[in-house]
């Protein structure tokens, strides 16, 4: 459902009226063209150290520009990985703020740090921890003009497994993740980028018949996956027609059945998945003193515990290939909790605690496990929300809008690539830094 407001507040009436009015005007979002993998024009580089230096530049390098003071920017990025104390917190004030007024509608700012968790020196690690308090201000400082601000904590000795969140965070293919930190471990072997990074690779992705799941099988595709969608059997027809426009292969079941895992082995015929998106759930909303047993029940037995089964069953039979990818879908519901949605936010809190369980476990075959949190997204759900509690869950994030399906397909990319080696037991929110649990 197409936002009518965003499009009135943008409009010059609309603009003298909601400036006059106090009323936000959400900013139009430039979103990837034809080159999703492109970085934006324009980078400026600033460092406190040469620490990740190498991993930033080869990244970037193309885009980066010389730091004149009338350079227009569409992005910059900071390295604060050598900030050791916090009086050398000052570096971040000396090297952005001047550059504020210079960036554009719609600029990339990245943060780089290091981990605090894998710091000893008590000052470093405070230090470190600080950026996150900084990355969450300024992005809602400057969303209104649609800039994003993130933030990537890299494991000391990391270098290219910095190329993925960089390119990501730096590129129009994230316009609604924003105030968010992500992390990036060291890893074994070498990591090349490509505009094609899953070629060859078989992916799943359940509730794949339309909204959210439909545009994660066609990213997919877009990056060189074989697709197969997984919905309910009543879906089925609806499902092969969603499959059609990205020439995925179609499975009809129920993923809470107990014998889901061993129907999706039957249907893979020896065949191993690289990645793996559970992304099928309902929504039974009550307030918990009227929610029936069925209501809380059957909602946990699909958005978590049929989650699990499969997991496990897919595991156990080395069905999930090494180097594999498994990407939850949880909610910033399962992060700050919503009334009326008990049963919804204790499975997607569930869907994090498994995320954070199975990291190091699924780590010595390489296989990666993270998850993207959805705020409000535009849906077919989202639209049959009555208006005013739409309107309000639309602007209650720092771009003041819903985010689109693609947003988090763009999000569940990132993690599906061979180039995210270093990525594990991430939460990344989709949600235009939301109020709900910020």
């Amino acid at each position: 459902m197409s936002d009518s407001y965003l499009r009135f507040a943008n409009r010059p009436v609309g603009k003298f009226l909601c400036s006059k009015l106090g009323l936000p005007i959400p900013p139009i979002l430039a979103r990837a063209d034809d080159q999703p993998w492109q970085l934006v024009e324009s980078i400026a580089f600033d460092k406190t150290s040469n620490a990740l230096f190498s991993a930033i530049i080869n990244t970037t390098l193309e885009k980066v520009i010389c730091l004149s003071e009338e350079q227009r920017l569409n992005g910059l990025v900071f390295d604060g990985s050598g900030i050791k104390n916090s009086s050398e917190l000052d570096a971040l004030y000396q090297s952005i703020s001047p550059r504020i007024k210079r960036l554009n509608r719609n600029a990339k700012i990245v943060l780089v740090g290091l981990n605090p968790k894998q710091l000893c020196d008590v000052a470093q690690r405070t230090a470190q921890r600080a950026l996150v308090g900084f990355v969450k201000s300024l992005a809602k400082e400057l969303g209104r003009k649609g800039i994003t601000v993130n933030l990537i904590y890299a494991n000391e000795g990391c270098k290219d497994e910095l190329v993925a969140p960089l390119s990501f965070f730096c590129s129009k293919r994230n316009v609604y993740v924003t105030g968010q930190s992500i992390n990036v471990a060291q890893t074994v072997g070498d990591i090349e980028p490509s505009n094609k990074p899953l070629s060859g690779k078989t992916a799943l992705v359940t509730g794949a018949t339309q909204g959210i799941g439909l545009a994660m099988a066609q990213t997919l595709r877009r990056d060189g996956a074989t697709v197969i969608g997984l919905d309910i059997p009543a879906q089925q027809q609806a499902l092969t027609s969603a499959m059609n426009t990205c020439d995925g292969e179609v499975l009809a079941l129920d993923i809470s059945q107990a014998n889901a895992g061993e129907a999706i082995v039957n249907h893979l015929n020896g065949r191993c998945l690289d990645i793996i998106v559970h992304n099928a759930g309902i929504t039974r909303d009550k307030t918990l003193s009227r929610m029936k047993p069925q209501q809380w029940q059957l909602l946990m037995k699909i958005n978590l515990s049929g989650i699990e089964a499969v997991n496990q069953y897919l595991l156990a039979h080395d069905v999930i290939a090494n180097n594999g990818r498994i990407i939850g879908v949880s909610s910033i519901s399962g992060i700050g909790g919503n009334a009326g949605q008990t049963n919804y936010a204790t499975a997607k809190a569930g869907v994090i605690g498994m995320v954070d369980a199975l990291k190091v476990p699924l780590s010595e075959k390489g296989i990666t496990i993270n998850a993207v949190a959805p705020g409000f997204i535009e849906t077919k759900m989202t639209a049959a929300v009555p208006f005013m509690p739409r309107q309000v869950a639309r602007r209650a994030c720092s771009l003041s809008q819903g985010g689109l399906p693609i947003d988090v397909a763009e999000a569940v990319a990132l993690f599906a690539s061979p180039s995210s080696q270093g990525l594990s037991g991430n939460v990344l929110r989709v949600c235009g830094q939301n109020i709900i649990g910020a």
